[in-house]
Parts: C-alpha cells; structure tokens; sequence
C-alpha cells in the first residue's frame, strides 16, 4: 500500500447539487474501475476517491478532479458513469489528461478573481472526515482562542472589522458583546442556517462541505460570550446538510472535541440541531426563538434585544452560518490577516449565489469591494444566450433591482444600500432585456406576502393591496395614480412594519419604480410589456423589422400555428395560436410582441 503522501485523489462534487446530477454513481464508477483494472497493483499508488463539498460552479456538475502526486488537479465537468473507464485508462494509468473532457478555459476564469476563504475546504477534503478538517487547520482557531480571555477573543473579532453575513451587517464583535455584558449564567448561541431567500444557497453549502468549520466557530462564540450551549437552526429542507451536520456533532461528541471540557481546553459546549418547517419569516431572529421554543414563528416587538432577553427569556446571540465559518479563519490567520481583505466598511470576503439569466449560475466568494460587473461577467461569463444585460437583484426578495447604469457598484454593505438594493445573505438574481422588472417586482412581492407571519397589519393587509395592485397593472388593467399609490403604501409598509421581513418587502417595487418607472408607465398607460413578459398584454404577432427569418418559432410551435418559409418573415395564424408563448421563448431576437 503506498503513503498517504503519495495517493492519487479523485474529489468528486457530492453536494446536493452534484448528487442531484449523478455524483454518486461517478463515484461508485471510480471505485469499480479501479477495482477492476487493479489500479493500485498497477501503478504503485493508493487511489482515494473523495466525496467532497460544492464547488461552486453547480450548473456543471458533476465536477471531479483528478489530483496525481505532484502535480495540479485537473478538472472534468458533466462527468458521467460512462466517462470514467477513459479517464482511469488516460489519465489515472497514462498521466495524460482526456482533453476533450477536461474542464474549458471558463472554469479557470471562474475562479481567477474569486478568493476562496469560507470555500477553501469545500471541494478540497471529506466532508464527513474529522481527519481531513484536523489536517486543514481544524480547530486551531479554537485552540488559539482559550489562549486568551473572552473579552480579548470579541477584541480580536472586533478589530478584523467582521460584520454580520445574514443580511443586517451589524459588526459581530459588537454584538458578541452586548451578550457577553449581560449578566447570567444561562445564555444561549444560535447559528441561524434558516435559509429562504428564492435561489440562495450559501450557508447549505457550507454545512454540507465544511461542517467542523461550522462548530469550530461556534465554539470561539461561545467562549467569547460565556456560554455553554448552542443550537443550529436549519430548514428540514436541507436534509443532507443536516445529515452531515449530524454527523460532524456526533463525531465531535466521540472524540471529545464538545460537551464537558472540550478538547480539555478548560470550557464546556453542547449544541444540538433544531429542523425548522421552511418559514421565511424564521430567518428573523424573534420569530426564530419562538420556533425553537416550540411556538409559531412570529416576530416579537425589540426592545429588549436577543442579547438581553432572548430565547426563554435568557441572553442569546444569534448569527448566521457564513458570519461562524469567518470566524474560525479570523483565528488560524489573526485580525489583522483578515482586515486586510475587502473595503473599508466591509471586511473579508461575501458568498453570492449567482442564479437567472447568467451563462454560469452556482457559488462564488469574492472580495467585498468586487464590483458588481467583474461577479457578473468575469467570474459568471455573462448574460446567457449573450443578451443584453437588464438589471440584478441583490439582497435577495427583501433586496433591490439594480440596473446596468449601477454595474459598476462594490459588492459591499454601504455601496449597495446606497445603490437602492442591499447585500442581504448573497443572493444574486440576474435579469436580461426579457425580463419584465413589473413582473419581477410582483414575483417578489408575493413571496413576502404568502411568508409574512401575519402578526402585524402593515405587513399582512399592505403587502396584500400593494400585490393585487401589482397584479391589475401585469393585467392590463392599471389605473392612473397606482405608481404613486405604490410608493405611498411602501414607505409606509416600511416604517410600521413590527420586523425585517415587512420593513424590506416592498423594497423591490421601490427599486424597481426607480430605476424602470417607463416600464410601469408603459403597463399603464400603453397596455403594453416593454419587454413582452405578461402574456395578457402579448398581441402574438412578428415585428417584421425585428425577425431574423431564422425559423426558430415555428419548430417550438406545439399546434403548428407559425407559417414559415426560408428567407421569408414568420407569420402567426391567431386561430390557431394557443397562447402557450413557446414561440416567445424561443425567439432570441424579441420580434414577437
């Protein structure tokens, strides 16, 4: 058997993403084909096959590298179970890489201008190995951390400038020590891991690829804060990154590393998983103690604060999976190490979940200050179907639309709120000239109407009259005055609402009028959808300057309801026609209106 040092490693994409797309059974293709041409024997070398964390560019899963001794990982995209017995025969046996398999020049881009902190032991070690995370700098932080006194541990936090990742980015020192301030000796840690922003996936992630790095930063936490038990809210939605975590929890229980004496380090921590049932308005942190306690999840009145009156009524600090996981690398590499990083209101590095109409959707971790153009085109390739760019939401359902005259905006908490969005978990929606910013505004709105608790009237009848509002206008059937009766209610909606998820709601309409109020107009006044999106307002007839005689229209016509010859412009039969809108799908050039 040869040393460890000298295994070839074949680290395969086994996060949700890559599972849902064959991970799997590549690995169990690995396993056979080695087994079955005795590669070992063969070559002298272990062959470690290696389910690891996401990798970032989900859209072309199954990635796997193949990582021979000495030399650097060669990546493989939509990897297949029929693919394998090539790559084992070439690469693995003949050190020749299949280069019409391996990864294009995109993936190197992909990952140029990212820099990998909170991901670098995702798609790098065993997710589920204790030993993989020791060999990575595990638990070091920790260790560092009982080296000092917990006010000088929320010092350290402090001066890496570390500010919140789930959304508010309130400082984490600062809050670290409002609860370690507040007399007691029962006090509670919460990871809020309550993820529900549409396409967000950042903190699921990272549970499902670095676990230990999770529970290494709530244990610095705690410390910090003098406390002894902790609870990781997380979505059921999220069964393997529960699964793992679990797992990790379990191990970590074994081998010493929590409950009494902790690495016998001198403190104790227990923690355990609490699975929520998918409520959005859990996310906020008064309607996520109530969860926990057992009760509906709705929000409660502030003052008093978490940190004074928390979860059964005793002081509790709640941050989110991102903000625990910066933690641990704040202490393997110091403060100053990490405030280097980012702008000077925004430290360290942000996750984005790019999702929509972008050529790359998945993960990627860049420097706060990265402007939104470089995440967008250089990191992601651009606008899919190479369209023209329109506007992105940032900040997720309770963020904002910014359109391309704000691309050149920093990917920081101040430069986005001034911008008219806000940074929010990470979510990135990419939108293109197709997309109707009306539609996106209602889209939106009514994810935060149906998740609103219901507690408070704003929220519940505002939100409700500010959608049937938005719906009559994508109807055809807008009035003079709505824009502004829009504006109106959403200001208000904003500073009566009792928490977060109502006093951001109508964000995306406030935004949205901003920067595309010709669209509103156009809705209302012309009945028309500029960018043909809301099918009661399509006609279902060619632009004749604008068609391309390319055909495309009448091969996506289910009723063949499109008369077309080559070099002549298509013609729409409307007694025929079904109003299905595959014809607008499939025309890339807009010439059905």
């Amino acid at each position: 058997m040869a040393a460890k040092a000298e295994a070839i490693k074949i680290l395969i994409c086994q996060g949700t993403g890559g599972l849902a797309s064959g991970a799997k059974a590549v690995g169990d293709a690995f396993e056979a084909e080695f087994a079955k041409q005795g590669v070992e024997a063969k070559i002298g070398k272990r062959c470690d096959v290696v389910g690891t964390g996401c990798r970032g560019l989900c859209a072309n899963d199954v990635l796997v590298d193949v990582v021979m001794p000495g030399q650097a990982a060669v990546t493989y995209d939509f990897c297949t179970p029929e693919m394998v017995p090539q790559i084992v025969e070439q690469h693995v046996l003949g050190n020749e890489p299949v280069a019409k398999k391996v990864a294009g020049p995109y993936y190197a881009k992909f990952l140029e201008k990212q820099q990998r902190i909170i991901f670098s032991r995702c798609g790098t070690i065993d997710a589920e190995s204790l030993e993989d995370f020791l060999d990575h700098k595990g638990f070091q932080g920790i260790k560092k951390a009982v080296t000092m006194k917990p006010a000088e541990v929320i010092d350290e936090v402090k001066r890496s400038g570390l500010r919140g990742r789930g959304g508010g980015g309130f400082p984490t020192g600062v809050k670290w020590s409002f609860c370690a301030a507040t007399p007691g000796e029962t006090k509670y840690l919460i990871c809020n891991a309550d993820e529900g922003d549409p396409g967000a996936f950042m903190d699921r992630s990272v549970l499902e690829g670095d676990p230990y790095g999770l529970i290494e930063g709530m244990m610095i936490g705690a410390y910090a804060i003098g406390c002894k038990f902790g609870y990781v809210y997380v979505r059921a939605e999220y069964p393997l990154a529960i699964k793992r975590l679990q797992m990790a929890i379990d191990t970590c229980y074994e081998k010493g590393f929590l409950g009494k004496n902790c690495l016998g380090l001198g403190f104790d921590f227990d923690m355990r998983i609490k699975a929520g049932a998918g409520a959005f308005v859990c996310g906020e942190e008064t309607a996520l103690m109530a969860s926990i306690e057992g009760q509906r999840g709705m929000s409660r009145p502030r003052p008093p604060f978490p940190a004074v009156r928390g979860l059964w009524g005793y002081p509790t600090n709640i941050n989110n999976v991102e903000t625990f996981a910066n933690v641990s690398y704040i202490f393997y590499n110091g403060a100053d190490w990490y405030s280097a990083i980012g702008t000077e209101g925004t430290k360290g590095t942000k996750i984005f979940a790019l999702t929509g109409k972008v050529k790359h959707t998945g993960l990627v971790e860049v420097p706060a200050g990265t402007t939104m153009k470089e995440v967008i085109y250089d990191v992601c390739g651009g606008i899919h179907n190479n369209r023209k760019f329109k506007a992105v939401q940032a900040g997720g359902p309770s963020g904002g639309c910014l359109p391309a005259e704000a691309l050149d905006a920093q990917v920081d908490y101040d430069s986005l709120i001034k911008a008219g969005a806000m940074m929010g978990s990470g979510g990135l929606v990419v939108m293109d000239e197709t997309t109707c910013m009306v539609d996106i505004a209602r889209f939106f709105l009514n994810f935060t109407r149906v998740e609103s608790c219901g507690k408070c009237i704003p929220c519940r009848i505002g939100l409700k009259i500010m959608l049937e509002i938005l719906e009559r206008i994508t109807e055809g059937n807008g009035r003079e005055g709505d824009i502004e009766l829009l504006e109106d209610m959403a200001y208000d909606i904003k500073k009566s609402s009792l928490c977060g998820l109502g006093q951001t709601a109508p964000n995306p309409v406030l935004s949205t009028i901003r920067y595309f109020r010709h669209e509103y107009e156009a809705h209302i006044k012309e009945k028309e959808c500029p960018s043909h999106g809301c099918k009661p307002l399509l006609h279902f007839r060619v632009i004749e300057d604008k068609c391309k005689k390319c055909g495309l229209c009448p091969k996506a016509c289910p009723v063949d309801a499109i008369e077309w010859e080559k070099g002549q412009v298509a013609k729409i039969d409307l007694e025929k026609c079904t109003k299905c809108t595959s014809c607008y799908d499939a025309c890339r050039f807009m010439a059905i209106d």
